[in-house]
């Protein structure tokens, strides 16, 4: 199979889908990897150690695209839709259910997209979104305490305060991997953290791993808006695998906030969980809303490509390699006739799209992939 690697054109994007290590597993694998120039080179991969993992390097992205498979990282944007052929395979994060667009652009193309963030693993985890999502929610009280300071447009707060002062009290909305990457480091910084959940047994977990360091409280409306009301920070972390995120602090709930608090959603790759979010990029990261500051950038791990890449690429190769050894066709029918969690991954499938929260939230028509492929 023929692997094209293009460089990400996303504002401030540094990651590549595909490191040299990988390049030298498809190589080997018998598969021809072609790369377009510079893909690698804001994560530290010159163009020479693709080379010398056994690629082939191209000038124009259209020729990275030309290939059978097209490994990225995030989704493409409207500029590379011209550049989808029918039978493509893209293997990326897709996150279709905030941008209805690109999902019709893949099903006019006949794309077979397959999503990094809906593939299982045998405990019910999402194992290729799991590396981003512990990053994203590690960076959260990172930007989160920058977006404090007072010449960024905060309240002037040290989140771990100093003795004799009051310190910083962070909400996160949502107990999961980045909720819990949050906490970690939200406490680290000497914050008073409280975690909103849906799950007894998870409320439990973060509980036995944090102790009295953290709260935890049922994740309901009432609780929601004491927490928010209240916070210096709040940091929205809830997924809902393939779907929109669920709008959990409205308008008039973030009017209510203090002045110069601040508000990190990494959800807001899926739509957000605050409905004053919108996207944001590493060049313009903040603005402010009812004068709360708000970060809401969506490919935050892009900011740390060098760690980001290794993460990403080390999760992804397994299943790249599946798809390049058997074909696609095969590995998809022997995961549906196996363990499900590859196939999980498909999106859109020769024209129609196959993941039923994607089609709700764009408006399309929803196709189940085992009618397809058999």
């Amino acid at each position: 199979m023929k692997i094209g690697v293009p460089k990400e054109i996303k504002n401030h994007e540094y990651r590549v889908g595909m490191q040299p290590a990988g390049v030298r597993a498809m190589v080997q694998a018998g598969h021809e990897v072609v790369v377009e120039r510079g893909a690698g080179d804001g994560s530290g991969f010159p163009d020479d150690a693709f080379e010398g993992a056994g690629a082939t390097m191209v000038d124009a992205a259209a020729d990275a695209w030309a290939a059978d498979m097209v490994v990225k990282v995030k989704e493409p944007l409207r500029e590379e839709y011209s550049l989808f052929r029918e039978g493509q395979i893209v293997y990326t994060y897709l996150h279709l259910a905030a941008v209805p667009e690109l999902t019709r652009a893949l099903m006019d193309k006949k794309v077979r997209g397959i999503a990094y963030e809906t593939i299982t693993d045998r405990h019910g985890g999402l194992p290729l979104l799991r590396p981003m999502s512990e990053i994203a929610g590690r960076m959260a009280p990172q930007v989160g305490a920058w977006s404090l300071e007072k010449a960024n447009g905060g309240r002037g707060l040290l989140l771990g305060g100093v003795p004799g002062t009051r310190r910083g009290r962070v909400t996160i909305i949502g107990g999961g991997i980045v909720g819990t990457a949050a906490a970690r480091i939200a406490i680290g910084l000497g914050a008073q953290v409280t975690v909103l959940d849906l799950s007894q047994h998870r409320m439990a977990y973060l509980e036995d791993v944090f102790g009295t360091n953290i709260e935890t409280l049922y994740s309901n409306p009432e609780n929601i808006e004491k927490k928010v009301l209240t916070a210096d920070m709040v940091i929205g972390a809830v997924l809902v695998p393939g779907a929109a995120a669920p709008k959990l602090v409205s308008d008039e709930l973030v009017q209510g906030m203090k002045p110069g608090s601040v508000i990190v959603d990494v959800a807001v790759d899926q739509g957000g969980c605050i409905s004053t979010c919108r996207p944001t990029t590493h060049q313009e990261p903040t603005y402010i809303a009812y004068d709360v500051v708000h970060y809401c950038v969506a490919n935050m791990p892009g900011a740390v490509p060098r760690t980001s890449t290794y993460a990403l690429t080390n999760a992804t190769l397994g299943y790249g390699l599946e798809i390049a050894n058997k074909g696609v066709e095969q590995a998809i029918l022997d995961s549906i006739h196996g363990d499900g969690h590859l196939a999980k991954g498909v999106n859109t499938w020769d024209g129609v799209c196959t993941v039923e929260a994607v089609a709700t939230a764009c408006g399309v028509e929803f196709t189940t992939l085992e009618s397809l492929v058999h």
